[in-house]
C-alpha cells in the first residue's frame, strides 16, 4: 500500500511572523524542509506543510516553537532553527520556553543576553547556585560571554563590589618585562577578547568609567599573587593555559562574598611541551567538592558559525582515531 501525502495548514497572526520564519532566500524553511523531507509553502496568512507522517505532525510542532521564538526575540537564525530541530526530535521541545525566559542581563544597545542551548542554561544556573564554576568546553560555547553578563549582572544588583578578569598571558610566560611598551600595552594582546566582551554589555561610557575608578579590573594572572579578593566577582578566562601551581594560587585568592568562573577548552592547550595543564588536575582534585560546580559543554553548545561545530566534530573523529592508532 502507497503511503499518500498529506497537508496540515497553520495560520498565522502576522505577516512579519512568516518572513521571519522563512528567512532570507527562505534559508530557514529550507533546512526544515531538507531534514524532514516535507515542502512548506506560505500562503494568504497560512503556512502549507506538505509530506507524510510522523513528519508533518513533528514539523508543525517546530513551527510552532519557531513562531514562539520569533514572538518572544523578534528573529530567528539558522542556529536557532537547528538547535530548535535538535529538541524537538529529541522530545525536548518545552525546555525552548526555558531558553526565552532566562534573561541574564540588558546590554547597553537594549539586547537580551539569555542562554541559547540546555547546556548554556545549565552553566547559568550553576553560577547562580555555586560561588566557584567551571566552564569547559570548546571555541564557540559561550563561556566567556556569558560569565561576562553574570558578573555584570551581579554587580549592577550590588552582589559584589568589582569585577576582576584574568587570563593566563601563555606565550609571553616569564618575558613579559622585556616585551615593549608599558605594563598595559604588554598583555593588552591577551586580554583583548575580555575587553571586547565587557565593550559590548556595558557600552563605551559605562565601561570608560568603571575602568577609571577601578571598579573593573583586567589583569594577566601573574599579577593575581599575593592578592585576596573580596567582595569581587572574578572570571579566568582560557584556563587549561594555567600551571597546576597557578591555578592553585588563582583559587586561593577567592576572599569573602566572591563568586570565581573559570573557563577553559582541555582540547586547546598552549602550554609548553612537559607542562601539564592545571583545568585538567584540578578537574579530578575538586570534583565533588559542595559549592563548586563543573558545567561540560560541548559541540551541540555552539553559538558560532555552523561550520565551527563541525569543525569541532571533524578533529573530535580525528583525535578519537589517532588514540586508537
Amino acid at each position: 500500500m502507497t503511503k499518500e501525502t498529506q497537508e496540515k495548514n497553520i495560520l498565522i497572526e502576522e505577516v512579519d511572523y512568516t518572513r521571519e520564519l522563512f528567512g532570507n532566500f527562505d534559508e530557514n524553511i529550507k533546512i526544515i524542509e531538507k531534514e524532514f523531507d516535507v515542502n512548506i509553502v506560505s500562503r494568504q496568512g497560512e503556512i502549507r506543510i506538505i509530506g507524510y507522517e510522523p513528519n508533518i505532525s513533528i514539523v508543525e510542532k517546530l513551527i510552532f516553537k519557531l513562531l514562539e521564538m520569533i514572538k518572544t526575540e523578534g528573529r530567528l537564525t539558522k542556529q536557532r532553527v537547528r538547535y530548535a530541530i535538535k529538541l524537538v526530535c529529541e522530545g525536548q521541545e518545552d525546555k525552548i520556553k526555558q531558553l526565552l525566559d532566562d534573561v541574564v542581563c540588558i546590554t547597553a544597545k537594549g539586547k537580551s543576553i539569555k542562554p541559547k542551548t540546555l547546556g548554556q542554561k545549565r552553566y547559568i544556573d550553576a553560577v547562580r547556585k555555586n560561588d566557584i564554576v567551571f566552564s569547559i568546553g570548546p571555541a564557540g560555547t559561550g563561556k566567556t560571554y556569558l560569565g561576562m553578563a553574570m558578573a555584570v549582572t551581579a554587580f549592577k544588583n550590588e552582589e559584589v563590589n568589582r569585577i576582576i578578569l584574568t587570563r593566563p598571558a601563555v606565550e609571553a610566560g616569564e618575558k613579559l618585562g622585556f616585551l615593549p611598551g608599558d605594563l598595559q600595552e604588554k598583555v593588552d594582546p591577551y586580554l583583548r577578547p575580555l575587553y571586547d566582551a565587557l565593550f559590548d554589555i556595558l557600552g563605551p561610557e559605562k565601561y570608560s568609567k568603571l575602568m577609571d575608578k577601578g571598579l573593573i579590573e583586567v589583569a594577566p594572572l601573574a599579577y593575581m599573587r599575593g592578592r585576596t579578593l573580596d567582595s569581587s566577582f572574578v572570571i579566568l578566562d582560557e584556563a587549561q593555559n594555567t600551571t597546576p601551581e597557578q591555578m592553585k594560587m588563582f583559587l586561593t585568592r577567592l576572599g569573602f562574598g566572591s563568586k570565581a568562573i573559570i573557563t577553559g577548552d582541555v582540547t586547546q592547550t598552549d602550554l609548553p611541551k612537559g607542562k601539564s595543564s592545571g583545568l585538567k588536575q584540578v578537574m579530578k582534585i575538586l570534583n565533588g567538592i559542595k559549592g563548586i560546580e563543573f558545567i561540560t559543554l560541548t559541540n551541540h553548545d555552539v553559538v558560532r558559525h555552523q561550520l565551527v561545530q563541525r569543525i569541532i566534530e571533524a578533529y573530535e573523529r580525528y583525535e578519537n582515531k589517532k588514540g586508537e592508532e
